[in-house]
């Protein structure tokens, strides 16, 4: 990622994408176990779905997350794109005007599956927004740490997902 001098308001916006030799439907089976994600972060502690609902649009989950330094908190995310098995998206907090959106796209592409994820800062307040109100001066560096964190988090989900969706378990158990 480089350096763009973004500000938290500008809802800046990271992707990374990965090819897998896996099938789409293969590859959205494991993108859309939401309570699988926190295996493949550092920072994604659970999922926990709410009202009794599995993924569907509308549907609710809490997440509860820990850092270094923002300490450990909880957020409700709503599913806000649900089109199995190419998107799935979710708002964090507010869907009409969230602190985050997170999206996995999937596209067929040489016998296997282009998967990207993408994620949205802003535009509502969050955590971050603390740290930019205690030091307004350093708002564009603290945006730009951020954002590099969260590029590096994904391309780990996305190699991890790759590598499940790649191993012969994994197929043979796609395949029952």
């Amino acid at each position: 990622m480089e350096w763009t001098g973004a500000r938290y308001a500008d809802k800046p916006t990271v992707e990374v994408h990965t090819w897998i030799a896996a099938p789409p439907a293969q590859v959205w089976r494991l993108v859309s176990d939401i309570e699988l994600m926190p295996r493949m972060s550092s920072e994604l502690q659970s999922v926990e779905w709410l009202d009794g609902c599995g993924p569907a649009l509308g549907a609710r989950f809490v997440g509860r997350s820990k850092h270094e330094a923002f300490g450990e908190w909880a957020t409700t995310s709503h599913i806000v794109e649900w089109e199995p098995p190419k998107r799935l998206a979710w708002a964090v907090e507010d869907p009409q005007y969230p602190s985050a959106i997170w999206r996995f796209t999937l596209e067929p592409q040489d016998g296997g599956t282009v998967l990207r994820e993408w994620m949205q800062m802003g535009p509502a307040p969050s955590g971050l927004s603390f740290a930019i109100e205690r030091m307004p001066e350093k708002e564009q560096k603290i945006v730009f740490v951020r954002m590099r964190e969260f590029e590096a988090n994904m391309t780990v989900t996305l190699e991890e997902v790759k590598k499940l969706a790649e191993s012969p378990r994994t197929s043979g158990e796609a395949s029952l």
